[in-house]
């Protein structure tokens, strides 16, 4: 197995990146979920920030494919 060049060591650190933002985004809603009552209106900070976390995610999961996608050349 040949070792990866620089820019796919960029691209592993972050995918890693996104992987650990999802997984601690989970817990911590799933968490927020079950320690605050519904109704509360400081539930609905723990949704929107999760959501923002899950659309960066998205975001530079599609980035990381992109340059994927990419010719080896550029």
């Amino acid at each position: 197995m040949t070792k990866p060049g620089g820019k796919d060591q960029a691209l592993v650190r972050e995918a890693r990146l996104v992987a650990v933002v999802i997984a601690v985004t989970a817990v911590l809603w799933l968490g927020a979920q079950w320690l605050i009552e519904p109704g509360n209106r400081i539930m609905a900070l723990f949704d929107l920030a999760a959501l923002a976390a899950f659309f960066w995610a998205l975001v530079v999961t599609w980035r990381i494919w992109r340059r994927q996608q990419r010719p080896k050349g550029n």
